[in-house]
């Protein structure tokens, strides 16, 4: 553990959860071959097509709409539905069929339980401090075994910005009733979860490496308060 920056008391911690709470990236993986398959069941012309296909339909349409990029939810519905309807499907048959779609994918990449031994940190945590999740993704936090530890959790659309804009953090503070500096934010990020903490004048704490990688150099920006290389290290700190 680094300290680079001195902690001030705080009121509340708040995680990052994909790659920071658990290794997102099989879990991500699987649920796009998944929903590649479930596509071609449901609307079999959808087999011309490949992950690769989508994804770039995804870019064309994220560079003639910049907001998509904030919005992963919106995103891949609106991909969904342009796909559907440029592979033939009248614009009633794609919106319904992305709308399905959709849900779908948000079970199948909410299709597992943080661990056990994460919880059980989290626990002791939650016994000191209020814990909220901020997240760039969709995961439905209920479904991953976090709703009942986290007060809630926030995600990124319908005008808010993700991280590392401020919008999440200043959403995140004001539903806690505590000023900005009184949240502690932890992240594997340090582009979002680092700068946007501290460009809302959070505190923050790097985890890195992040679940299931390698350690990585610190790039230009502000310097997280501390840097940690495990869940543990944030127990030792606060002796929860």
């Amino acid at each position: 553990m680094n300290v680079s920056i001195r902690l001030r008391p705080f009121s509340a911690i708040s995680f990052d959860l994909d790659d920071t709470l658990y290794d997102n990236r099989p879990i991500i993986m699987a649920a796009e071959q998944r929903l590649l398959h479930y596509l071609t069941e449901h609307h079999p012309p959808t087999q011309a097509w490949g992950l690769e296909d989508w994804q770039a339909l995804k870019r064309q349409l994220i560079k003639q709409c910049p907001s998509l990029a904030h919005d992963t939810s919106a995103s891949r519905l609106v991909t969904l539905e342009q796909g559907l309807m440029i592979l033939g499907y009248t614009k009633a048959e794609a919106a319904k069929g992305a709308q399905l779609a959709l849900a779908y994918f948000v079970r199948q990449r909410s299709d597992f339980v943080v661990a056990d031994e994460v919880l059980g940190k989290l626990k002791r945590l939650a016994e000191c401090y209020p814990l909220i999740g901020i997240t760039n993704g969709n995961v439905d936090a209920h479904r991953i075994g976090l709703g009942e530890l986290f007060e809630f959790v926030l995600h990124p659309g319908n005008g808010t910005r993700m991280k590392p804009y401020p919008d999440l953090f200043y959403q995140a503070c004001h539903r806690l009733d505590i000023s900005c500096d009184q949240l502690l934010h932890l992240g594997d990020s340090f582009k979002a979860d680092v700068q946007g903490a501290r460009r809302a004048g959070c505190q923050s704490v790097w985890l890195n490496p992040a679940v299931g990688r390698e350690p990585l150099p610190a790039a230009m920006g502000q310097l997280p308060h501390i840097t940690c290389s495990k869940l543990d290290d944030l127990l030792v700190l606060f002796d929860a």
